[in-house]
């Protein structure tokens, strides 16, 4: 039986910074060219805090791809943010498993 692993994608960055600029022309740019959104979390909220610790990011921006249940795919952290086609491919209806 084939099963579909679903995956996705989101941004821990904090606002009002040196970098907030380029999360957003990065968030921008993926949905003209891939018609998907990304979620966007600040790292200062308890969700945020929280989601960084989990998956140990030390560096922000940061892009994290996960399954739908959280199993932990990707990650990118710093200043240089991935490439568009990098992050699209976490960003899914599924892939057979």
């Amino acid at each position: 039986m084939l099963r579909l692993i679903l995956m996705k994608a989101l941004i821990l960055y904090r606002p009002n910074s040196e970098h907030e600029r380029s999360v957003i022309e990065f968030e921008g740019n993926f949905m003209r060219q891939t018609g998907r959104s990304l979620d966007k979390l600040n790292i200062d909220s308890i969700e945020g805090s929280q989601k960084a610790r989990l998956y140990d990011i030390v560096s922000y921006p940061a892009v994290i791809a996960t399954t739908n249940d959280g199993r932990l795919l990707k990650v990118w952290q710093g200043e240089r943010l991935p490439l568009i086609n990098e992050v699209s491919f976490y960003v899914s209806d599924g892939l057979p498993s």
